[in-house]
């Protein structure tokens, strides 16, 4: 009876303590509500609304922490989405009054002003390319293929990194440890970087002669699924999200990152990753589409549909999904392949219906 009286007697103290601690959460309201969402270019109309014999000192209005704006008033702040990143953005109402601070908050979602162009593709050529190689990367440099090939021992595959002439003869051909499952891979620096699978290590490579310079250690895109790079940063997919870690190609810490949305929400699966002309191009992971991503924004500009190219009716049993994009720059050219394709693609893109 005594615990009885106890657990009563504590149940009404922690009642009242809540009652008298709990905000009042009429006293000012933010508008846009949480989960509004927008399409890039829409203005977001910011308003702390509150009773009219309410004072407040000043209130500071911030979107992901950086600070937009201060009024002493409740009149509206006009917020501009054309160039700003798509995905997750919270503002934020800071309220000053009397020494005394208070945060109202609203989760918003900025979305692609538009659907993604859709585009298909015409065979050019075709080139022979190894089907024991499990396509992670590929990049074209200076008239050769560098390609990425992953696989655990343990599996029966073999983790390797070549290099391809142009007719799809290996040239040099070096394996990776047996316990090491290679991802994504980019030529930069006469280096060449090659990501890993669970390992969360990088390799750096000399260009010429595959001899191994170093190694690194990254915890953020974990999984190095896809590999690319402008020249100054590289751009790294990871673990099958919509997300693409942007890195110093020095010391390669993230320096920011990249979602990427189209118009209806964030694009997931992003793999093997190639950057043409500012751009960056993507598999989808477990389809036959490349799309096109602005990356600066994040924003899906073209889908390249290639179920054609090697259809699944068509493909040998051992072949797999769509996993290789590259790009040679001077001769604008494109070239895309699979994980143990027969074949590569020289491939010409074009807009449906052209």
């Amino acid at each position: 009876m005594k615990n009885k009286v106890l657990i009563l007697l504590s149940a009404a103290f922690i009642g009242l303590y809540s009652c008298k601690e709990k905000p009042k959460t009429d006293e000012f309201t933010l508008t846009p509500e949480s989960g509004t969402t927008y399409k890039q270019g829409e203005k977001v109309n910011i308003h702390l609304t509150y009773a009219a014999d309410k004072k407040i000192d000043s209130v500071v209005y911030l979107l992901d922490s950086v600070r937009l704006a201060a009024k002493t008033d409740s009149s509206a702040l006009t917020l501009a989405t054309d160039t700003m990143p798509l995905g997750p953005r919270l503002i934020t109402a800071r309220i000053f009054n009397g020494g005394q601070v208070q945060e109202y908050s609203a989760n918003i979602t900025l979305l692609t002003a538009k659907a993604p162009e859709l585009y298909t593709f015409k065979v050019e050529k075709t080139i022979p390319h190894d089907t024991a190689s499990f396509t992670e990367g590929l990049e074209y440099n200076g008239g050769i293929f560098y390609e990425s090939d992953g696989g655990y021992c343990e599996e029966g595959e073999h983790s390797s990194l070549r290099k391809t002439d142009a007719n799809g003869k290996i040239l040099q051909k070096i394996d990776i440890d047996c316990k090491v499952f290679a991802e994504g891979l980019t030529v930069i620096d006469n280096k060449i970087i090659q990501l890993t699978y669970h390992e969360k290590v990088g390799y750096v490579y000399d260009k010429a002669s595959l001899k191994l310079l170093s190694n690194f250690q990254y915890t953020q895109g974990a999984e190095g699924w896809g590999l690319c790079n402008d020249g100054k940063y590289l751009y790294n997919t990871s673990t099958g999200t919509n997300q693409i870690f942007v890195m110093d190609k020095n010391d390669y810490h993230t320096v920011r990152e990249i979602e990427v949305f189209d118009d209806q929400g964030p694009v997931n699966n992003l793999n093997e990753l190639e950057y043409i002309d500012g751009l960056l191009y993507a598999n989808i992971w477990q389809t036959d589409n490349i799309i096109v991503i602005d990356p600066k924004t994040g924003a899906v500009l073209r889908k390249i549909d290639l179920t054609a190219l090697y259809p699944q009716s068509e493909r040998a049993p051992h072949a797999d999904v769509l996993n290789g994009i590259a790009w040679d720059a001077a001769g604008k050219r494109m070239f895309v392949t699979g994980k143990k394709w027969p074949l590569m693609y020289q491939i010409k893109i074009m807009p449906k219906g052209v």
